[in-house]
């Protein structure tokens, strides 16, 4: 093998590695809220803590320079922050507590079909392969939905319509992203927006009331957890298999993550999706791969996750 193909081959590896973990901590975000009773926007706030914290002294000791932002730029990243980080990880966990983790995900990789259609309204020709992504999309949401039979997920429409906002705030946050990541460090906007995003959850969610809820040292464990693999580690993977690989190939690749989420539930939470929901994510995933393939920007849209 060729010493390119051999890196190729590590960055696809890098960024399956990250989708593994995205899927799977979802899972056990989903085991929290139902077994342990945990709020989701409790769990939001502390896995966004913990990776700000840890991320913070990390760039103190090791690259200070990544800390410095223009006081010109801090609307961008209060814009990121919390119409982007807060409202599509708020919105993603409490969809994976009402819907369950493979139906959460697999409508949030609506985004890229979002971003897509939004080109389309601008008056931007995207071509009939994005066409054909936008209506694989709607057409496998709507065989999602219409699979669910009454007792299999007990979701009102608050909970689905919550649900399909994490989609659009999930397009927002990707599309605004990329102004400030063409200024910054990946890191940096990372470490800003998680802030931002963790401050705004402190506000429904003050500390102190977090403390007084006495979580046992346990939950407190599964909280570090997803701070570092729900958030800290799959972004260091991916961003190295980026660098290895087109985005276009890192957002194949990425659309394992509905497949990895609907295995691991399968597995830990005895989550079941019906025939015709298994034919409606054969539609989500088939949108994402199509999008990924003709279109970078939709391909950046299925792998930066919030």
């Amino acid at each position: 093998m060729a010493e390119s193909e051999k890196h190729r081959a590590t960055g696809r590896w890098f960024v399956f590695a990250a989708t593994v973990l995205w899927a799977s901590t979802a899972t056990l975000a989903r085991f929290m809220f139902h077994t342990r009773q945990v709020d989701p926007l409790v769990v939001v706030e502390l896995r966004l803590t913990i990776a700000s914290l840890v991320l913070a002294a990390l760039l103190a000791l090791f690259r200070r320079s990544a800390l410095r932002v223009a006081v010109a730029d801090i609307p961008r990243f209060l814009l990121l922050g919390i119409l982007g980080v807060a409202a599509v990880q708020g919105s993603y966990y409490y969809s994976i507590s009402k819907l369950g983790v493979g139906l959460a995900i697999l409508i949030q990789y609506l985004a890229p079909a979002l971003i897509v259609a939004f080109d389309l309204v601008r008056g931007r020709w995207v071509g009939w392969t994005m066409i054909g992504a936008v209506a694989c999309a709607l057409l496998g949401t709507l065989l999602l939905v219409g699979g669910v039979r009454v007792g299999q997920v007990q979701a009102s429409p608050l909970d689905w319509g919550i649900s399909f906002y994490s989609a659009i705030s999930f397009a927002f946050y990707i599309m605004n992203s990329k102004a400030v990541l063409a200024r910054y460090a990946p890191e940096t906007v990372l470490l800003y927006t998680f802030v931002i995003a963790a401050v705004f959850w402190a506000f429904r969610n003050p500390p102190w009331v977090i403390v007084a809820s006495n979580y046992p040292p346990e939950l407190w464990g599964m909280f570090v957890l997803l701070g570092f693999f729900s958030t800290l580690v799959p972004f260091a993977l991916f961003y190295m298999g980026l660098r290895r690989l087109p985005a276009a190939e890192a957002g194949v690749i990425a659309t394992s993550e509905p497949l990895v989420a609907m295995i691991t539930a399968a597995v830990f939470l005895d989550e079941k999706l019906g025939a015709m929901q298994l034919v409606g994510a054969a539609f989500v995933l088939a949108a994402a791969l199509l999008a990924s393939r003709n279109k970078p920007e939709a391909a950046e849209a299925s792998v930066e996750r919030g």
